[in-house]
């Protein structure tokens, strides 16, 4: 259990929204829509007068948080070792790719895979010219 929240690891902070700020609201409204039981398409549809920029962003927050704990969860079971590939069953090998230190796609074992895709994810949702924090601005744009 102690392995499961080693940061270093693989358990990384929940992402949290300031309170008072614009997304904090949009947050608690949609925790408060995801558990009121009603319909899923109407639960997750944008709230009146609000930005869909915004909405989803706290959606992708709320995303990301909810699969770092459920990897967190599961990370003991899937060491370098047992989990040599990151596959998606039998037919399907990701291999990772990026700016940096890998130039070609590389074969990774799920554990490695996962480690640099949260962190690729974080670091994309700390960014203030995608995730901008401030009140009526919004970066995001959908396409």
């Amino acid at each position: 259990l102690k392995q499961v929240f080693n940061k270093d690891k693989t358990f990384r902070p929940r992402k949290k929204f300031e309170p008072g700020t614009q997304r904090f609201e949009l947050y608690k409204k949609a925790q408060a829509s995801l558990k009121s039981g009603l319909d899923l398409k109407a639960v997750v549809q944008l709230p009146p007068g609000e930005s869909i920029n915004d909405w989803i962003a706290v959606h992708v927050v709320d995303f990301f948080n909810r699969i770092n704990l459920i990897y967190g969860t599961m990370s003991e079971y899937c060491t370098e070792k047992s989990c040599p590939i990151m596959s998606g069953g039998l037919k399907y090998e990701y291999r990772w790719q990026d700016d940096s230190k890998y130039k070609k796609p590389t074969k990774l074992s799920a554990p490695q895979y996962m480690c640099m895709l949260m962190d690729w994810i974080e670091m994309l949702i700390n960014n203030e010219d995608i995730f901008p924090t401030r009140i009526g601005e919004c970066a995001l744009v959908l396409r």
